[in-house]
């Protein structure tokens, strides 16, 4: 019995043993024809931090649109969120194409033209690309986290956003198309006083579809290749070597036979001197263009603001070199020491939420400039403005100095595998003869590569986000009435502005630039018979108004404080107070005298 129970056994282990070399055998074939399905991957995903897991609207932001791509972004936006969205064109440029604003506010709460206003602009510099892309972002994030998260939705619901991704679209689709010096809008400029416009610009001569450098041999020119990375970075010989080439220029030829190359680009003003607040004209400040707001990009954003009052605070993007800028952009300039105050206390935030920015005033740390849009803001409107120059190459490791130019070549070459240069080519010139052509890519430098360029867009947007939320939000907190005989009533009501930017700024004040803040008072049975603000609560000491005691003006409610106002009154009934501020809202609020 024993022996026939250890033959099953080892029976079935035989068995077990013949199935597995099967099975084995087997598999590899079988392995090899087996194939995952081919789902869309979203529906398997989890979302990081940052944004929510529902995109109506899906855009990959890691690359940059050119103005119709941008247009097709924003069109999206407006067609996926229509309760959050208005889709507008501000004006022209002078090529024709639209200037978009995208509106974004939570437009079933309140009166979207009576709430604060934030405007963020970019791209007034054609080649400063991801300006745009950071306005577009600012505007998807707005859209899909409105509901979701409860600083998003609050801001909406408080404050609208007027977003222009690019007010110089002509110059930017010069940049991203074509290549070469598109800083300045399009519109034909004789830069070179020879009667011609945009006559002897740069070209692709060898047809890559890139403009790069030209250098050509000469053992008596200064530059040589890199000893280690003579495929990336070109250095100046010392003052006792000998070179190996010369520098040319960018890719051109002599187009208009006056013996030089590529001096008269296309365009060749500078739109962000052109602004009608400390503008100067071209012998003193380079580009500032004929008069101020000469170019029609400049003419139709001023006209936006102008006919939105209610825009407390701006934000322009430019690039490069991690900063945010504030003015005055000369020494001397229009600045009120509380306005300086509080932009200081942002850029304190602001430099904790962009590593490796420096805050800034330009005229000290960049030089003097006149015309721009930043003075034009602050001083002609009285409007709270930054800068941000985006991007800087200290991100490229992380690091609080810059790197030198052997670790971007380094960084080049084994973080980008070599992607961001143009192997130099010789070519026949017909002035110089055999060159050479290639060196960095236009997309190297001034603009951060894919893997950081959405690190950019989001820090960036959280600070404009963080500027925003600072924008005056008033709140009538208190109605005391008071009995002094029959029928009489003394009434005082309290203001509070819950953030830190004032409901008029200095500027604004000093130079009588928007309406004054009104505290107003009215009832079917109520006579108004004297009124003022209070100067001090505690004493209870008043300035009165001198006529329409109705309405009491206030010249600002400062940032994180609070405005009171006192009337005195006959009669019964119902009464409302009514707060009307042109930077921070109206309000109403109604009571029963006793």
């Amino acid at each position: 019995m024993k022996h026939r129970i250890i033959s099953r056994r080892n029976i079935a282990v035989l068995f077990f043993s013949c199935a597995l070399v099967a099975f084995g055998q087997a598999s590899p074939g079988k392995a090899g024809r087996r194939k995952p399905k081919p789902d869309n991957p979203a529906t398997y995903s989890f979302p990081a931090l940052g944004i929510s897991a529902e995109r109506k609207v899906e855009v990959a932001w890691n690359r940059f649109y050119d103005h119709a791509g941008l247009s097709a972004i924003l069109s999206r936006l407006q067609k996926g969120f229509p309760e959050l969205t208005r889709l507008y064109s501000i004006g022209k440029s002078s090529q024709g194409r639209d200037i978009w604003c995208l509106e974004v506010t939570a437009r079933n709460v309140g009166d979207p033209d009576r709430k604060p206003g934030m405007y963020i602009d970019g791209n007034i510099h054609g080649n400063e690309i991801q300006t745009s892309e950071t306005v577009a972002y600012t505007a998807w994030y707005l859209c899909h986290q409105y509901g979701r998260l409860d600083k998003v939705t609050s801001l909406l619901d408080e404050r609208v956003f007027y977003l222009l991704p690019t007010i110089n679209p002509d110059g930017r689709d010069s940049w991203l198309h074509r290549g070469g010096s598109a800083r300045s809008g399009m519109e034909p400029t004789d830069d070179d006083g020879d009667g011609l416009a945009d006559e002897d610009d740069s070209e692709d001569l060898n047809g890559d579809g890139l403009i790069t450098m030209m250098r050509i041999k000469d053992p008596h020119g200064r530059y040589k290749p890199h000893p280690d990375y003579p495929e990336y970075l070109m250095i100046r010989v010392k003052p006792d070597e000998r070179g190996e080439y010369s520098f040319l220029g960018s890719e051109g030829i002599d187009n208009d036979g006056d013996g030089r190359i590529n001096e008269d680009r296309r365009g060749g003003y500078d739109m962000n001197r052109n602004w009608g607040y400390e503008w100067q004209p071209n012998y003193i400040q380079r580009g500032a263009g004929n008069y101020p707001f000469s170019q029609p990009e400049t003419r139709a954003v001023s006209a936006f603001v102008m006919a939105h009052p209610n825009i407390a605070a701006a934000q322009c993007y430019h690039n490069a070199g991690g900063m945010i800028l504030r003015g005055p952009a000369r020494e001397g300039g229009a600045m009120h020491s509380r306005d300086e105050r509080v932009l200081i206390v942002i850029t304190e935030r602001g430099e904790k939420m962009l590593p490796f920015y420096r805050s800034i005033v330009i005229w000290d740390g960049l030089g003097t400039s006149w015309g721009s849009s930043l003075d034009w803001l602050y001083g002609g409107r009285g409007i709270l403005s930054f800068a941000n120059e985006l991007w800087t190459s200290r991100n490229l490791y992380k690091t609080l100095s810059s790197p030198s130019d052997e670790q971007k070549a380094e960084f080049m070459q084994h973080v980008l595998m070599g992607e961001g240069v143009v192997p130099w080519r010789e070519h026949e010139h017909p002035t110089y003869g055999t060159i050479e052509i290639g060196g960095e890519r236009k997309e190297w430098g001034r603009l951060p590569p894919s893997f950081l360029l959405e690190e950019e867009l989001h820090r960036n947007m959280a600070f404009t986000l963080y500027h925003a939320e600072m924008m005056p939000l008033i709140e009538i907190s208190d109605i005391t009435t008071e009995k002094l005989g029959e029928s009489l009533y003394k009434i005082w009501v309290t203001i509070e502005n819950r953030r830190l930017i004032p409901t008029r700024t200095g500027q604004d004040v000093a130079h009588h630039i928007n309406s004054p803040d009104i505290v107003s008072i009215e009832g079917d049975n109520l006579r108004v018979l004297s009124a003022g603000r209070v100067t001090d609560r505690f004493f209870k000491q008043v300035r009165a108004v001198e006529r329409r005691p109705e309405r009491v003006e206030l010249d600002t409610i400062e940032g994180m404080s609070a405005a009171r106002v006192q009337f005195i009154v006959e009669g019964k009934g119902q009464f409302t107070v009514t707060v009307d501020s042109t930077k921070a809202g109206l309000l109403e609020k109604s009571e029963f005298l006793p």
